[in-house]
């Protein structure tokens, strides 16, 4: 993989001189956030030597480069999943081409269904923790230049960044909720039992990405944090038949308060 690596990130050095140092990756309905970027390059992923272009609606498959509150960014406009066929080397070799491109912090955002009482559509949630119930990227032959082995997880989400981001919530008035986040494959939304599983276990909300990018960061050293937007609401009584359109919708009522909280961020990152 080491090879396809440097090939990516040649190709993309080719077409852009911009060092990031923050990567950012966008989930269902939050493609917008580009607003807030000083746009220099943008890259559709089909260009990039060993890419894979997603299928989902909400997710439009470009690398774009510029700045954010004056600070250089890599952005992933749109993510591969694991229910689209692809494999977990595929879903976060992105993150390994950061990587190698100098990238040392890593925010990501995702549409999730909340199961805790105290949330509501279009609260966002900032991830403390996760229950990973997808398949590890990790497993498989293991090369030492790839990053460590049996990486630590007990950190997966940077303390001081989850500290940096509560003050911005609080100074913007921002309801930022905290919470545990548990990932699975889906394509399927939960049904109720499993919605009542996925919080008798520990979960405040469920998703079907972000996990596996994050491990695969964590392994080689990228910082990160996560944000959720409860699009759904998964607690007994209140739940809805759901469609991917109102996933999308809610994540897009959410974004503005997103991108505020991640433009600032960026700036003390």
């Amino acid at each position: 993989m080491l090879k396809k690596i440097k090939e990516a990130a040649e190709f993309i050095v080719s077409q852009c001189r911009l060092k990031p140092q923050t990567g950012i990756i966008l989930g269902s309905g939050l493609g917008e956030f580009v607003r807030e970027i000083s746009i220099e390059t943008s890259i559709p992923f089909e260009n990039i030597p060993h890419f894979v272009q997603p299928c989902v609606p909400g997710h439009k498959g470009t690398l774009l480069f510029g700045r954010v509150n004056h600070k250089p960014i890599v952005l992933l406009q749109g993510r591969v999943h694991y229910y689209e066929g692809y494999s977990m080397e595929e879903i976060t070799f992105p993150i390994r081409v950061m990587k190698e491109l100098g990238v040392k912090n890593l925010l990501l955002s995702n549409a999730s269904g909340g199961m805790n009482p105290d949330f509501s559509e279009g609260d966002l949630m900032l991830l403390t923790d996760h229950i990973n119930l997808m398949p590890n990227p990790l497993i498989g032959p293991h090369d030492a230049k790839m990053g460590q082995r049996f990486p630590d997880m007990s950190e997966a989400y940077d303390p001081e960044f989850i500290s940096f981001i509560t003050q911005i919530s609080e100074k913007q008035k921002i309801k930022l909720r905290k919470g545990i986040y548990v990932a699975v494959t889906g394509p399927t939304y939960e049904t109720e039992a499993e919605y009542r599983y996925f919080r008798l276990i520990g979960g405040d909300a469920v998703g079907m990405s972000t996990v596996p990018e994050i491990i695969v960061a964590r392994q080689i050293g990228i910082r990160c944090l996560a944000v959720s937007v409860i699009t759904d609401l998964g607690i007994p009584g209140l739940i809805q038949p759901l469609t991917h359109n109102k996933v999308q919708k809610e994540a897009e009522s959410a974004e503005p308060r997103l991108a505020k909280l991640f433009t600032e961020l960026i700036g003390m990152i």
